[in-house]
């Protein structure tokens, strides 16, 4: 299918103006932190271990080697988790901890766990222990380096220069999207997302739905794996154009993939976005209804998300590839 680039006028004068981020409250800088799990995981390892795990910062194919395809159709290098001793594999869910919120370990940690009920079969492997680690850089709390963890369905790409973390580009996604958990509860990892999507989706007039809406049926992603240089699209309803409860609706469909990260570096992320919120824009393809099996996508000068429902494996709503980027720092380019 091919897009057309749509934009809407200025915002009619009800519309309140973006408010101004407010100051971001004090927050100790995490990095040291981060730096510190990272030689922990690596005092762990084994040479051999160390020498399959650590890459040059240089290496700008290894920073970008990442998919979200299952083993036995994408070969990622590195560190395969499933091969880790019990501590090793305890130091580095540390790293992740620690440079991840409280909200966002959980949510990847419930998207891996997903993975496990897939039945491997046909030469394609699932489940946690297909999941892959690699560092690039050295871990330092002044110099550049990245962390890489990932497999079917959910990657993190975390740059960390200085006191900056970015993680960009980050496959947020589940299969299935909902399952019964080890302790017999439901688990849906990307319930609050839908939920906080289609509550902006149904709270737009008609006039801005026409604008929003770009389709009756739901597409793939536009901004997967290997498409880093892909142009952001600029297309729906603009924020300009929303109300500012809306407003405040599209900020906290944002927050979920914003507060990924830790509270220091969540509350310098989501200040860049509020700041060009009037520039953002919120596009739907699907039936505006509560069904799930519609595709969302969220665009502007720091932020684009995708949700997208997937036909291949049973009910598309849940089978959900998603994607985190932000076009002005993917992989720490403005920071590193």
């Amino acid at each position: 299918m091919t897009l057309a680039l749509v934009t809407t006028g200025a915002a009619p004068s009800a519309h309140a103006a973006t408010p101004a981020p407010a100051p971001a409250a004090a927050v100790a800088d995490t990095t040291p932190a981060i730096v510190s799990a990272a030689n922990a995981f690596l005092a762990t390892l084994t040479t051999a271990q160390k020498t399959a795990v650590q890459y040059a910062w240089t290496n700008t194919t290894q920073r970008k080697k990442w998919s979200n395809l299952p083993q036995g159709l994408y070969t990622r290098t590195g560190l395969m988790w499933g091969n880790l001793t019990a501590a090793q594999q305890n130091a580095w869910l540390a790293v992740m901890q620690v440079t991840l919120s409280p909200e966002g370990y959980q949510r990847v940690r419930q998207e891996w766990a997903a993975d496990d009920k897939l039945v491997s079969g046909g030469g394609l492997l699932y489940g946690q222990k297909y999941y892959w680690i690699a560092l690039i850089g050295t871990p330092s709390a002044t110099t550049p380096w990245q962390w890489q963890w990932g497999g079917h369905h959910v990657t993190v790409n975390a740059t960390v220069s200085g006191a900056s973390v970015a993680l960009y580009p980050s496959f947020i996604g589940a299969q299935p999207g909902t399952y019964t958990g080890s302790t017999g509860s439901t688990v849906t990892p990307l319930g609050d997302i839908w939920t906080s999507a289609y509550s902006l989706v149904s709270s737009l007039t008609t006039a801005q739905k026409a604008q929003a809406v770009r389709g009756s049926t739901y597409i793939d992603l536009l901004y997967g794996p290997g498409q880093d240089t892909r142009a952001p699209l600029y297309e729906g309803v603009a924020g300009s154009a929303l109300t500012a409860a809306q407003k405040t609706q599209l900020l906290t469909l944002i927050s979920k993939y914003g507060n990924l990260v830790n509270a220091e570096d969540a509350a310098t992320r989501l200040a860049e976005i509020q700041a060009t919120l009037d520039q953002t824009y919120f596009a739907w393809y699907g039936p505006t209804t509560s069904t799930g099996a519609a595709y969302f996508r969220v665009t502007g000068p720091r932020v684009i998300i995708e949700y997208s429902p997937q036909a291949m494996g049973g009910t598309a709503a849940n089978h959900i590839h998603g994607i985190y980027r932000d076009p002005q720092n993917d992989y720490g380019s403005a920071i590193d």
